[in-house]
């Protein structure tokens, strides 16, 4: 599948803050833009709320949104969807491994 880059302009604080934050949900900026897009489209809306606590560990975290897509009446990801998101996790990790 063809790739296009997106371009955003945000604050240098802000980027900081949420750099950080995809590294405490266990992803970089990249990867939690593509999971936001694709469930936008997938949902014609804005389906998620993504909120971290500074006290939560790693998976006080992904089983408070695990509750919240239980929850939830949107549908799943596909295993093929999810597939495509790990492959994307693992070449963006790679290519950063590679600029070190």
């Amino acid at each position: 599948m063809a790739q296009s880059a997106i371009t955003v302009r945000i604050d240098s604080e802000m980027k900081m803050q949420f750099d950080k934050l995809c590294e405490e949900f266990g992803m970089s900026a990249n990867t939690a833009f593509n999971i936001f897009v694709n469930a936008v489209v997938r949902s014609r809306s804005i389906p998620f709320t993504i909120k971290g606590a500074k006290a939560s560990s790693a998976l006080d975290l992904f089983m408070e949104q695990r509750k919240a897509a239980e929850a939830s009446e949107e549908p799943e990801l596909t295993l093929d969807e999810i597939n495509a998101e790990i492959r994307a996790a693992r070449e963006e990790r790679r290519k950063n491994k590679q600029k070190l």
